[in-house]
């Protein structure tokens, strides 16, 4: 049967509908969005600096048994890659009838060469590892992987001992980080750590984070200022943050995003996108309260400043945890030397042979590829 790969649109929301249901009859755990109109960052002006846009794999596309059977998301954004603008774009999915029925086994490979179609310049960042069957597939179509790490600081070590998930699988594990909770030697072990990591660094921070309604002339002196120091990363001048964390937070995925100048005598150092959000159940998480620095921004070497002051923030909230992502080496050390622990090769990042193209020489581009938590699907908490 002909399938043909289409703009979601306002009629076919029944179909999303009813893939979805057909999804969830199997015990799937994905899904797509029924709205056409995506929450987050919709194209609502021509020279917009980045958007979402929403497709769907469409059998039997215009009669009147056609249905939905497959869809995906794009996230195209401008980018500088050593120095010249490009449209570089984030997918989400694809997700397909293939996931419960082997019958369209064939249909991801389909969706994802649609997607390269339609923006040459496609990555992913948050594979696990390369285990995972698109990562395989990613693998023999001659995408670029490269790995890239987690960073966490725990503020409430009792609470994170009890209530994190990902540790608690096994029950003896479980059994034993009550035993280390309940005498606190949980709280000494993590307030050892995180304390050894910041005086291993030697350096004192004095930042402070001013939360702001929104970027404004600054945040552009800032991005002139820096932009030049990353060879490869997304446009964060005003107009592109104020468009991808807008005044009206619409989305239900995340919580609403606060936003932080950050200042150091007066001096503007840069800025940070921080959220938090009380989970229940989550797989990962359990029933921690997680904050996360979803973004950031300034000089290589005011890393540290800029986070100390978003940690303080979250910390001053009341979070258990607060996490990140980051690529850029000299970012990650500046989590290191706020007492972050820095775990390596834990998140993914895939280039299209296009884009790869455009980031060599790759050994020298990775030293100054910049990307956070927004520049995929957001902060997903």
């Amino acid at each position: 049967m002909a399938t043909a790969i289409v703009p979601h649109s306002v009629e076919r929301k029944p179909l999303v509908e009813a893939f979805n249901a057909q999804l969830r009859a199997a015990d799937s755990p994905w899904g797509f969005y029924v709205d056409p109109t995506p929450a987050w960052i919709p194209k609502a002006r021509p020279d917009q600096p980045v958007w979402r846009e929403l497709h769907l794999a469409i059998e039997q596309a215009g009669q009147p048994d056609e249905r939905c059977v497959g869809a995906y998301g794009l996230k195209p954004q401008v980018w500088r890659l050593h120095g010249q603008e490009h449209v570089v774009a984030d997918w989400q999915g694809p997700v397909s009838l293939g996931a419960i029925d082997n019958r369209y086994a064939a249909l991801g490979l389909r969706l994802l060469r649609d997607m390269k179609k339609k923006q040459p310049l496609l990555y992913s960042w948050g594979h696990g590892g390369d285990g995972e069957p698109i990562v395989q597939l990613l693998t023999k179509m001659g995408w670029r992987l490269y790995a890239t790490p987690f960073v966490f600081r725990v503020c409430n070590p009792s609470a994170f001992l009890r209530k994190n998930a990902y540790l608690r699988k096994d029950p003896r594990r479980a059994l034993g980080q009550d035993v280390l909770a309940a005498t606190g030697l949980g709280k000494l072990g993590f307030t050892a750590l995180h304390a050894g990591l910041r005086l291993r660094s030697g350096k004192r921070f004095h930042s402070k984070a001013q939360v702001v309604t929104e970027f404004g002339p600054w945040a552009d002196e800032l991005w002139l200022r820096a932009r030049d120091r990353y060879d490869a990363i997304a446009v964060r001048d005003a107009d592109a943050m104020n468009t991808l964390v807008p005044a009206e937070h619409r989305t239900l995925e995340w919580p609403a995003p606060i936003r932080q100048r950050v200042t150091r005598a007066g001096e503007t150092l840069g800025w940070a996108v921080v959220v938090h959000k009380q989970l229940s159940g989550d797989p990962r998480f359990g029933d921690l309260h997680v904050g996360q620095i979803a973004d950031s921004f300034g000089l290589p070497e005011h890393a540290g400043e800029i986070l100390h002051a978003a940690f303080e923030h979250l910390r001053g909230l009341g979070v258990d945890l607060v996490t990140a992502n980051q690529s850029h080496p000299g970012w990650v050390a500046g989590y290191a030397d706020n007492g972050f622990v820095v775990l390596k090769d834990r998140r993914l990042f895939c280039a299209s042979p296009e884009l790869e193209a455009l980031l060599q020489p790759f050994e020298q581009t990775r030293r100054s590829l910049f990307l956070t938590n927004l520049d995929g699907h957001g902060p997903m908490l």
